[in-house]
C-alpha cells in the first residue's frame, strides 16, 4: 500500500514538471532555451533573482522547496550571474540528515565556493561528521566536497578520517579517498609526505578502479623523484601486460579496448623510469611490441595508445624492432585523410627523429604534403619538424620556406616564433656571411619590430668582426655587400624602425671605406631617413651619429668636407630639438666639424667599434692629484657607509635614518647605578650650534692638552651637562676622557686607536589510412631531395663571437703614508639609553648646586652687592671663549664677573646693542655645564634656578 503512495506522489510530481521540480523552474529553463537575445537572457535570469530573493527570505520553507530553490541558483550561477545571496542556504542544506538534501547541499557548496570562501569553516565540521557516516553514499559525497573546498590550512582537520577510509569495504570509498590524497599532496606536500607509502599499497588494491585512481598521484610523484620508484617498474610492466591480455572485468573496456586510460597512464609512467634505463627499457620491449599489434587503429583510442607508445619508445632506449613498428604507426597516421592523425604522425615523427634521422627520410613527401596543406596547424607543427630537422646541408631551403610562410602569416606571436627561429637557423647552420646578412635583411624587413633587439645587435657584430680571421679582403667585402644591399633596400617605404637603426650604424661605419660611395651621396641618403621617419627620435639619433662618423672620417683623411643643404637644415632643426639626446648628438656634430684632422681623429677613429673599452671604475688615474690636495690640507675622502648619518642640507631622508638606526631602542635589562669617579681631565666647554639643517663643525678656540685630539664630522645633537633625567641624579661632563681610559664603541661605531675611520659594524644590503598512391609531381621530388637529401648527421657550423672585453680587476685604495688619518667621530649620546653613562663621560663629583650657593653667599659677604647673575650674557662680541679645567674655576670666574674683576673673562659691552645669538649659545653652553636646564630658549636662563 506504501509504495502504491509513493507511485503516486511521484506521478503527481512528474505532471507538474517531472523528477520533482516545479513548474516555475521548467518555465524558467525554456524561456531561457528560447532567448534571442543575451540581453533577453539577462532580463529574465535577473527577474528570477529578484523573485528567489523574495521566496528565500519566507519563513518555514519546506525542504522540498527548498532544494527546488537551490537548484535555480545553480543554475543562475552557471550562467554567469551572482547567486550569492544564497549560498548561505547551500551551507545549511548540508548539515540536513535527508540523503538527497544532503548531496544536492554538496552539490550545490562545490559550485559555489572555492577553497579560500568564507563560508568554508561552517563546513568543516560537517565533513569531519560525514566521514565518519555509516552510509557510504554520504561518505563519498563528503570526500567530493574535501577533493573541492578543503584548502591548505584544513587538511590537518580531515587527514586522519580520509586515511582511515583507505580500508573502507567499499571500492568507491577507497578510490575517492585515494583522490582526496592526491588533492592533498597537490596542495600541500609536506602535509602527506608521510603517507606515501599508501599509495604503493593501494597499486596491489584487489579492484580496477582503485589501483587506476592511485597511478595519478604516484605518477605526480615520480615526476618529482624518478630514483625513488624505479623498482615499481616491474609491477608497472606486469599490470599493464594484464591489462592487453584482457584479465580486467568487461565494465573497463571502451570500444573494444580494455580499459585504454590505464594503459596510457602506465605508459607514461614507464616513459619516465625507463628514460636512460637500459635494464628498465629492456622489460617494457615485450608488452610494447603486443600494444603496436594487438591495437585497433580504426578507433580513436586506439590511435590514441599507438601515440603513447610511440612518445614512450622516444624517451626510453629502444630495440630497433620497436623503432620499426613505431616508424610504420607513423607512416599510416602521414597516409591518413585525418588532418588530427596527420598531426599525431608529424608530431611523433620529430620524436623519433631525435633517435635515428633516417626515419625521416622514408616519409619526406608526406611532409611536403603537410607544408602545402590549409590546416594551419597541421602546417605550424610541420615547421616544428623541418626546424628539428635542419642541418647544414638543408638549411637553406628550409629557411627559405620559413620565411615565405612568415610573409604570408598575420598572426604576430607566430610570426615572432618563426622569425626567432629562422635567426637561430640562421647563425647556426650559415654556409656563408653573405647568406646570413640576407637572411637577416629579409626577416627585418619582413617581421619588423618583432624581432629582438639582441638580434640586430648580434647583426651588427657580425659586420663589424667579419669572419673573425685575419682575413681582412673578406672582411671587407662583406662590409661591402652589406653596405650594396642596404643602399637598395633604404629607399623602400615603411621599414621598421630596428631595421633602419642597423642600416645607419652600418651605413655611418663602413659606408665610405672602401672608397667606392662618397661622402656627400651616404650622408643624403641618410638625411632622407631622418626626414623620411622624422617621428622616431631613436632613428634620427641613429643618423645624425651616423653622419658624425662620415664627416669626422673625410675630416681626418685630410679631404674637405661640404655639407648638404640638407645636412645643414636638419642640423639647424635639431639644434631647437625638444629631445636632450637629439639636441646633444647636433650639438656635437656642429662642433666636431670645426675641428681639425688630429682631435677628430683622436675623437672617431676609423673600425673602432670593436675595440675593448676598459672602465678604470676607482679613477686612479686621479690618485696624485688627490695625494697633492690632501698634502696641502684638504679632508680625505670620507665613503658613504662612513657617512651615514651626516646631515645633509638636500638629503633629509638620510638624516631620518640615522636618526632611526642610531638611536633606536634598546631592550637590554638595567645596570645596577655605578659609583661616580673624579674625573681628573680637563672639561671641554663645546658650545651649542645655532638651530639650521646644516653648518660647520664649532672649533673651541683653545683646548686643554690632556684631552685627545678628536673631533665630530658630523653635525649632532650636543647633551654634555645636561641632566640625566633616568636614574641615580647625576650630571654628564663633556667629552672629557681619561688618558687612561680606551675609547669604546658607541652606536654601531667603533674608534681605532691609530686614528683611522671609524668602520661600522653593520650595514644595510644594498621571477583511413592506405590510400591510392599520386603521381608524384616532380618539383615536390626535388623539394624533398633539397630537405632529405643526405642521411648523415647535421654537423652545426659554430659562429665565432666576439670575445668579451674583460674589465681589470678593481684597484683598492691604499693609505698613503702621507694622507691625513681622519679624526674618529664623538659618540652621540642616545637620548633613549636608561643605562648609566659610558667611560667616556664622567660624571661629576661636586654637585654644581652647592658650589653656587656657596659662591653666592660669599660674593654677598664679600662684596656687598647683589650678584650680577645676568652679566654673563652681556653682548661683547670681541670676548673670547675661555676653556676651563674644572668646575671651580668655572665658579670662580661666574664669581669674578659678578664681582665685576675688569680681568674676567665675560663683561658688558658697551658698544654693540642687541643679542649677539652666538655669544648667547656659548654662554647657554656654560650654564648647562652647571646642571641647569633652561624652561625655554631665552637667553636669560638663571631664572630656572632663581625663581
Amino acid at each position: 500500500m506504501e509504495q502504491l503512495k509513493t507511485i503516486g506522489r511521484e506521478l503527481a510530481m512528474g505532471s507538474q514538471g517531472g523528477f520533482g521540480q516545479s513548474k516555475e523552474f521548467l518555465d524558467l529553463v525554456k524561456s531561457i532555451g528560447e532567448s534571442r537575445s543575451k540581453a533577453e537572457e539577462d532580463r529574465i535570469v535577473l527577474s528570477e533573482i529578484d523573485i528567489l530573493k523574495r521566496k528565500l527570505l519566507e519563513p518555514d520553507i519546506p525542504k522540498r522547496k527548498m532544494k527546488e530553490y537551490i537548484i535555480r541558483l545553480v543554475y543562475i550561477e552557471m550562467l554567469g550571474h551572482d547567486a550569492s545571496f544564497g549560498y548561505i542556504h547551500a551551507v545549511k542544506m548540508t548539515h540536513d540528515d535527508n540523503l538527497l538534501l544532503k548531496r544536492t547541499g554538496y552539490l550545490a557548496v562545490t559550485l559555489f565556493l572555492n577553497e579560500d570562501h568564507d563560508l568554508i569553516i561552517l563546513i568543516v565540521n560537517t565533513i569531519q561528521k560525514d566521514l565518519r557516516s555509516d552510509n557510504y553514499l554520504v561518505v563519498c559525497a563528503a570526500l567530493n566536497a574535501v577533493c573541492r573546498l578543503i584548502n591548505e590550512e584544513t587538511i590537518p582537520a580531515v587527514l586522519p578520517q580520509v586515511v582511515d577510509l583507505l580500508n573502507h569495504q567499499k571500492e568507491a570509498v577507497r578510490k575517492k579517498a585515494i583522490m582526496a590524497l592526491h588533492r592533498f599532496h597537490r596542495k600541500s606536500p609536506s602535509s602527506v609526505s608521510h603517507l606515501v607509502s599508501n599509495f604503493r599499497r593501494k597499486l596491489c588494491d584487489n579492484d580496477p578502479g582503485v589501483m587506476g585512481a592511485t597511478l595519478c598521484p604516484l605518477f605526480d610523484l615520480i615526476s618529482e623523484d624518478v630514483n625513488s620508484y624505479k623498482d615499481l617498474v616491474s609491477s608497472f610492466v606486469s599490470i599493464l601486460k594484464q591489462v592487453t591480455e584482457r584479465r580486467l572485468p568487461k565494465s573497463y573496456d571502451y570500444h573494444q579496448m580494455p580499459a585504454p586510460f590505464i594503459q596510457i597512464k602506465l605508459l607514461k609512467i614507464m616513459a619516465l623510469l625507463s628514460s636512460g634505463d637500459k635494464s628498465a627499457s629492456e622489460m617494457m620491449y615485450m608488452v610494447l611490441g603486443d600494444l603496436f599489434r594487438k591495437c585497433d587503429s580504426s578507433t580513436n583510442i586506439g590511435n590514441a595508445i599507438l601515440y603513447e607508445c610511440i612518445r614512450c619508445i622516444s624517451c626510453i632506449i629502444p630495440s630497433p624492432k620497436l623503432l620499426e613498428e613505431a616508424a610504420d604507426a607513423i607512416s599510416k597516421f602521414l597516409k591518413s585523410d585525418s588532418h588530427n592523425l596527420k598531426y599525431m604522425g608529424i608530431d611523433g615523427l620529430g620524436r623519433l627523429i631525435k633517435i635515428s634521422s633516417d626515419i625521416a627520410e622514408k616519409h619526406q613527401l608526406a611532409v611536403i604534403d603537410c607544408l602545402e596543406d590549409p590546416d594551419d596547424t597541421l602546417k605550424r607543427k610541420t615547421f616544428e619538424l623541418l626546424y628539428k630537422m635542419t642541418k647544414s646541408s638543408n638549411v637553406e631551403v628550409i629557411v627559405d620556406r620559413m620565411i615565405d610562410y612568415m610573409i604570408s602569416i598575420n598572426d604576430n606571436h607566430y610570426k615572432t616564433e618563426i622569425a626567432s627561429r629562422c635567426v637561430e637557423l640562421a647563425e647556426q647552420f650559415a654556409p656563408s656571411n653573405q647568406w646570413f646578412i640576407q637572411i637577416m635583411n629579409k626577416v627585418f624587413e619582413h617581421a619588423g619590430d618583432l624581432v629582438n633587439i639582441k638580434v640586430a645587435h648580434n647583426l651588427m657584430r657580425l659586420i663589424a668582426e667579419g669572419f673573425g680571421e685575419d682575413d681582412d679582403d673578406a672582411d671587407n667585402k662583406l662590409r661591402l655587400s652589406a653596405v650594396e644591399s642596404y643602399l637598395q633596400i633604404i629607399s623602400e617605404p615603411k621599414l621598421p624602425s630596428l631595421f633602419l637603426q642597423v642600416i645607419s650604424w652600418v651605413l655611418g661605419e663602413y659606408g665610405t671605406a672602401d672608397g667606392k660611395y662618397s661622402a656627400s651621396y651616404i650622408s643624403g641618403k641618410l638625411c632622407d631617413v631622418a626626414d623620411a621617419y622624422s617621428s622616431d627620435e631613436t632613428v634620427k639619433g641613429y643618423a645624425v651619429s651616423a653622419l658624425m662618423k662620415i664627416y669626422a672620417f673625410e675630416i681626418a683623411s685630410g679631404r674637405k668636407v661640404d655639407v648638404l643643404p640638407e645636412c645643414q637644415s636638419l642640423i639647424e632643426e635639431l639644434l631647437a630639438s625638444h629631445s636632450t639626446d637629439l639636441q646633444q648628438r647636433a650639438y656635437e656634430l656642429q662642433a666636431l666639424l670645426a675641428l681639425d684632422a688630429r682631435a677628430v681623429e683622436s675623437i672617431l677613429p676609423l673600425d673602432a667599434s670593436c675595440e675593448d673599452i676598459e672602465v678604470d671604475k676607482d679613477l686612479s688615474f686621479l690618485n696624485g692629484y688627490i695625494q697633492q690636495a690632501i698634502e696641502s690640507g684638504a679632508q680625505p675622502y670620507i665613503s658613504e657607509r662612513e657617512r651615514s648619518g651626516m646631515f645633509e642640507t638636500t638629503d633629509y631622508h638620510s638624516q631620518d635614518h640615522h636618526e632611526v638606526t642610531s638611536h633606536a631602542l634598546r631592550f637590554e635589562a638595567y645596570e645596577l647605578p655605578k659609583p661616580s669617579v673624579p674625573s681628573q681631565a680637563s672639561t671641554e666647554l663645546v658650545p651649542v650650534p645655532e638651530p639650521s639643517y646644516y653648518s660647520e663643525p664649532h672649533q673651541p678656540i683653545s683646548t686643554s692638552s690632556s684631552v685627545s685630539e678628536r673631533e665630530s664630522s658630523e653635525i649632532k645633537l650636543r647633551l654634555d651637562g645636561v641632566k640625566q633625567k633616568w636614574g641615580r641624579p647625576s650630571y654628564q661632563s663633556s667629552t672629557s676622557v681619561s688618558s687612561s681610559t680606551p675609547p669604546h664603541a658607541a652606536n654601531g661605531t667603533s674608534t681605532h686607536s691609530d686614528g683611522g675611520v671609524a668602520s661600522s659594524s653593520s650595514s644595510k644590503p644594498r621571477s583511413s589510412y592506405e590510400s591510392k598512391k599520386p603521381e608524384i609531381d616532380p618539383e615536390k621530388q626535388r623539394l624533398a631531395a633539397s630537405l632529405f637529401g643526405g642521411s648523415s648527421s647535421s654537423s652545426r657550423s659554430d659562429r665565432k663571437s666576439s670575445s668579451g672585453g674583460g674589465h681589470k680587476p678593481a684597484k683598492g685604495t691604499a693609505n698613503k703614508p702621507g694622507t691625513v688619518p681622519k679624526e674618529s667621530p664623538i659618540p652621540v649620546p642616545d637620548l633613549l639609553d636608561f643605562e648609566e653613562p659610558s667611560a667616556t663621560s664622567v660624571v661629576a663629583a661636586t654637585d654644581p648646586f652647592k658650589e653656587l650657593e656657596g659662591l653666592m653667599e660669599s660674593s654677598s659677604q664679600d662684596g656687598g652687592g647683589s650678584t650680577d647673575v645676568m652679566g654673563l650674557y652681556s653682548t661683547d662680541a670681541g670676548a673670547p671663549v675661555k676653556t676651563t679645567t674644572s668646575v671651580d674655576s668655572l665658579l670662580s670666574e661666574l664669581s669674578d664677573s659678578s664681582r665685576g674683576n675688569p680681568g674676567s673673562t665675560y663683561h658688558q659691552s658697551q658698544t654693540s646693542k642687541g643679542p649677539n645669538s652666538k655669544e648667547a649659545l656659548e654662554k647657554d653652553a656654560l650654564v648647562r655645564q652647571m646642571g641647569v636646564n633652561p624652561t625655554s630658549q631665552n637667553p636669560t636662563l638663571f631664572k630656572d634656578l632663581l625663581g
